[in-house]
């Protein structure tokens, strides 16, 4: 049998004397973590407070926790945290790199879906600004009636991907009218998107003044007691590892893999990249190159914390040549990632 060919009607066709809303578009939204304002310390100061006051971020929401970040991390920790930002700080527009990487993401992200002439591409931040209330407020007022979240987290992990979805829900609450939502799944093991990063560490790599001995990818860390609750980020992080392995045809002590920014005392997944920097220039290994594959866009993690502070104890350990290599950012693999993730998202919608 012929399928029946139904044809919506047209977002114009009001009764008379209706009052003009806007209607029939569809929204994408890709968020990223977060950033403050600026570099000095009340606006760190704000931005770390709404980012450790989730309880995903940390899960011990007990009177003694809120003593030390209230009485000693929101005290201390701003002035030291706006000074690394200002190393690497975009002085062109005021803004950290993540900003700025996030919005060209949005705007090439929109010009390739630009045949689809209903679709609205914005961006946000999960803390600090654009948030995305704003963010989700602006395209409902568009008349964009479907909205895709894209969270720009490959590897799952509740104080990540969960807090996106968290958040959205929260401002979903206060809607009168509510637009239907989806939320991109994690693609931890999405094959363009080993592809791109295969394709981006091979183009890196060549162009080096030096070969490394060895490759070290590096995640961002979570405390080891939110793996043994079920977090999926551990086994998403050695399944993205163990296929580009394959696909750079490498093995295990060739390409590492390893978790940075640890944060307080507790045990955190291990092998901690620090350490096995230090581990690695102490063995001999003279030539290093690290890669970040769980960012999708260089921040204060991958620019300072591995560019900066990771190569300083590699050298200072009798490591010679230390490289850090971009993310996907807007590249070219890196927005083919993000092209073909909204269309498959998209499908039935558009």
């Amino acid at each position: 049998m012929d399928p029946i060919a139904i044809d919506p009607p047209p977002a114009t066709h009001r009764p008379a004397g209706h009052p003009p809303v806007a209607s029939g578009r569809i929204g994408v939204l890709i968020v990223n973590l977060g950033t403050p304002d600026a570099t000095d310390a009340a606006s760190v100061r704000r931005y770390l407070k709404e980012f450790l006051s989730d309880k995903r971020v940390i899960e011990k929401d007990t009177l003694l926790w809120k003593l030390i970040l209230n009485g000693v991390i929101l005290r201390f920790r701003p002035a030291r945290k706006g000074r690394d930002y200002e190393k690497i700080w975009n002085r062109e527009r005021n803004e950290s790199p993540l900003k700025t990487i996030t919005r060209a993401q949005a705007e090439k992200l929109a010009t390739t879906l630009e045949p689809l002439t209903n679709v609205t591409v914005d961006w946000a931040m999960r803390y600090g600004n654009p948030s995305i209330a704003s963010r989700l407020e602006a395209m409902a007022a568009q008349g964009c009636e479907r909205i895709l979240v894209m969270p720009l987290y490959p590897q799952y992990c509740a104080a990540t991907s969960a807090t996106v979805c968290d958040e959205v829900f929260r401002v979903l609450m206060k809607m009168r009218w509510q637009p239907s939502v989806r939320i991109a799944p994690p693609y931890h093991d999405d094959p363009v998107y080993i592809e791109a990063l295969a394709s981006s560490t091979e183009d890196q790599l060549r162009r080096l003044p030096f070969r490394p001995d060895v490759i070290v990818a590096s995640f961002h860390g979570i405390p080891k007691e939110y793996f043994d609750k079920g977090d999926p980020y551990y086994c998403h992080c050695h399944k993205t590892t163990r296929l580009l392995r394959e696909r750079l045809k490498l093995d295990d002590k060739q390409l590492m893999l390893t978790f940075q920014s640890r944060f307080g005392r507790a045990e955190w997944l291990q092998p901690y990249t620090d350490k096995t920097v230090r581990m690695l220039a102490k063995s001999g290994v003279k030539n290093l190159a690290v890669i970040t594959p769980g960012f999708s866009a260089d921040c204060l993690e991958t620019l300072e914390e591995i560019g900066m502070e990771n190569a300083e104890i590699f050298k200072h350990n009798g490591g010679e040549n230390f490289a850090a290599l971009a993310c996907l950012n807007d590249s070219e693999p890196g927005m083919l990632v993000l092209w073909q993730m909204a269309l498959r998202e998209l499908k039935g919608w558009v």
